[in-house]
């Protein structure tokens, strides 16, 4: 088993925890959270040792890797740290806010000979597996175009000064919570982006950073992506790929966090439409346990590094577009 230690006790390193405790693959004792005693009934139920400090976990030759579940500017530094380190990295999306940024963190990562993955959960729903794959076979012919919606209401019950909302964090509203995942599974299909177009609007709330996203991206290989986000509206999540001789769409029946399963609706040109149900799985396991595996030496984790570098270059180039209003080109 692989022995980690979760960095950030919030919403999402408190969903990650146990979930661990699932695994035959992963094994997690310490945990690190720089207010020890805001998460100490947590921590006891968990049976989880409590660190204050991520620089004694990186000194702990009992700990292999980390699962970085902190703020999002801090990832690049806490991942070049680790690398340093020896340890092996699973850092939540996303890995980086710009692209020297992730350009430094892979070279780390590299350098170190460490494994690096990303909390791109999406990637490892089963449907999404088995319609990118049916996409890379060439059965649906040339892809041309992505359609996606992830949308969700959770972030109105936050408290104003919550980091998630900040412009420091989360530049282009919803943009880092939801957008981030189908800007990486237009990047799975179509490769690098070249120009981007995004409009962020507060049309529905008091978030002040924006509540609703629209995203335009222009790909190197002539496709382009759709892509909307909103954090004022009930759950929607999608995932469709116009190609030449048929379309693929994943639609979630509720939010990832309490899945309930999916349905993938398949169109053939000439043909009819072919629906298919998928029963709820643990993606974000599944993603967690392939990390192990290849930081064990096994598979190699299935997300290149250069698609890694892609989604981030077009997140960056989303978040200048956001707030120029102008076209901006993805910097290769």
């Amino acid at each position: 088993m692989l022995n980690v230690a979760v960095v950030g006790i919030g919403w999402w390193g408190k969903t990650i925890v146990p979930l661990l405790k699932q695994s035959k693959k992963l094994r997690v004792a310490k945990v690190v959270e720089v207010n020890p005693a805001g998460i100490a009934d947590f921590a006891r139920a968990q049976g989880v040792e409590v660190l204050s400090d991520y620089a004694s976990v990186l000194k702990d030759p009992s700990i292999q890797g980390v699962v970085l579940c902190t703020p999002h500017t801090q990832h690049t530094d806490q991942i070049v740290a680790a690398a340093a380190a020896g340890k092996h990295v699973f850092c939540e999306k996303p890995l980086s806010m710009t692209r020297a940024d992730v350009l430094r963190a892979i070279k780390a990562i590299n350098e170190h000979k460490v494994v690096l993955a990303v909390g791109h959960e999406k990637r490892f729903e089963p449907p999404v597996l088995e319609a990118m794959a049916l996409i890379k076979s060439g059965a649906l012919g040339k892809p041309l175009q992505v359609e996606a919606n992830f949308s969700q209401d959770k972030f109105l019950t936050l408290a104003a000064d919550n980091w998630r909302l900040s412009g420091k964090e989360a530049p282009a509203g919803p943009m880092t919570a939801t957008g981030i995942h189908l800007l990486d599974l237009s990047v799975g299909v179509f490769g690098e982006a070249e120009r981007v177009f995004a409009s962020v609007k507060q049309l529905g709330s008091q978030l002040v950073n924006g509540d609703t996203l629209a995203v335009l991206v222009s790909f190197k290989n002539g496709g382009h992506a759709l892509l909307s986000a909103i954090l004022a509206t009930p759950f929607e999540g999608r995932f469709t790929v116009y190609c030449t001789k048929g379309w693929i769409e994943v639609r979630d029946k509720t939010h990832p966090e309490a899945p309930e399963g999916w349905t993938l609706t398949t169109a053939f040109a000439g043909g009819k439409r072919e629906v298919k149900e998928f029963a709820p799985a643990s993606n974000v396991l599944h993603n967690l346990e392939a990390f192990a595996d290849a930081a064990m030496g096994g598979t190699p984790y299935p997300v290149p590094q250069s698609q890694m570098i892609a989604n981030i270059s077009a997140l960056e180039a989303v978040f200048k577009s956001a707030a120029s209003g102008a076209i901006v080109n993805v910097e290769s």
